[in-house]
């Protein structure tokens, strides 16, 4: 778990209801950094819509098909008996798409966290230090974007 990510969403108050867009512009930013990663090419459809509606080329109603979608797929991907981990990569970006869709922005940033320590293969998921690089990159986007949003706001 980001602890500092968690202090920062806390005193930006991420959950009310004034912060959906920096909830999806977040979890949208965490997901871009796993992308390379999926491999369902409905997930990156979808991954894609949120892009085009926080770009205002998509409706509320598109999000909302798209994180339908997305609960289906997430739900339904293979997963891995491989032991390099590549498929717990791919499993872990799928979901954090399905949370970033959903506008659950700190589940979509802890789920591309997972995906991209289970990219370097299933052993550095139980090193906490393999997560340190990601979770610094996590604060400091979050941190620019609160910034962003509250200055837009």
């Amino acid at each position: 778990m980001n602890e500092a990510l968690q202090r920062l969403a806390a005193a930006a108050r991420l959950e009310d209801a004034a912060q959906e867009p920096l909830r999806l512009r977040f979890g949208f930013a965490c997901v871009q950094r796993v992308r390379h990663l999926l491999e369902a090419p409905e997930a990156l459809q979808c991954l894609d819509g949120l892009g085009a509606y926080l770009e205002g080329r998509g409706s509320r109603a598109e999000l909302a098909q798209a994180a339908q979608r997305m609960a289906h797929i997430a739900a339904s991907h293979p997963g891995s008996a491989s032991i390099d981990a590549s498929a717990h990569a791919a499993v872990s970006a799928t979901y954090a798409v399905f949370q970033a869709v959903a506008g659950r922005a700190l589940q979509a940033a802890e789920y591309a966290a997972y995906a991209s320590v289970y990219a370097y293969g299933a052993y550095a998921i139980a090193d906490p230090e393999a997560f340190a690089e990601e979770f610094a990159w996590q604060t400091r986007t979050f941190a620019a974007l609160s910034r962003g949003h509250a200055a837009a706001a």
